[in-house]
């Protein structure tokens, strides 16, 4: 697995599980939908990118908000958008999309909604799966440690500050 090491590689991996998921499907980000005049499939979105809580092993962890706009062709069935946002949905449930799982959360906050346009109108034709993914970036602290461990009392030593008071923990 590739240690994950900036942001977008979340909508890449999740782009690259719906193709294999739903191969007949058109899956990108805006650029790929970008001047089409067929705007049918999923369109991976991050809506937020926020700090949250280190993990267990030291990495530095990020908060994405992750949108999936489904828009089926205009004269679909009725409730064909709701149909496969809900699929959507139970994929994203426990996915981490083919990233090392102590780097990727599970989804949280997994909801689907009509599209709104402007206004008060509703799209029908196109529903939005949101939800929440942690990551967790570069190599666990773990395995990367910054020296040999070391320890003083403050009543043995006059200046707490100087590395050259202190000695190593015996084991």
């Amino acid at each position: 697995m590739t240690l994950i090491e900036k942001p977008s590689q979340l909508p890449v991996a999740i782009g690259e599980a719906l193709k294999r998921a739903f191969p007949l499907l058109r899956v990108g980000n805006h650029q790929d939908f970008q001047g089409a005049s067929d705007r049918t499939g999923v369109l991976i979105t991050v809506e937020r990118n926020g700090p949250d809580v280190r993990s267990f092993e030291g990495r530095k962890a990020h908060a994405l908000a992750v949108s999936l706009r489904v828009t089926v062709a205009s004269g679909a069935t009725a409730f064909d958008a709701c149909d496969l946002a809900s699929q959507l949905m139970d994929l994203a449930l426990d996915n981490r999309w083919g990233l090392p799982p102590d780097q990727c959360d599970l989804p949280t906050a997994i909801v689907a909604a009509p599209t709104v346009l402007t206004g008060n109108e509703t799209d029908y034709d196109s529903w939005t799966v949101s939800f929440t993914q942690n990551l967790y970036f570069g190599p666990s602290l773990l395995e990367d440690p910054t020296g040999t461990p070391l320890f003083a009392c403050t009543w043995e030593v006059s200046d707490i500050d100087d590395p050259d008071q202190y000695r190593p923990l015996q084991e």
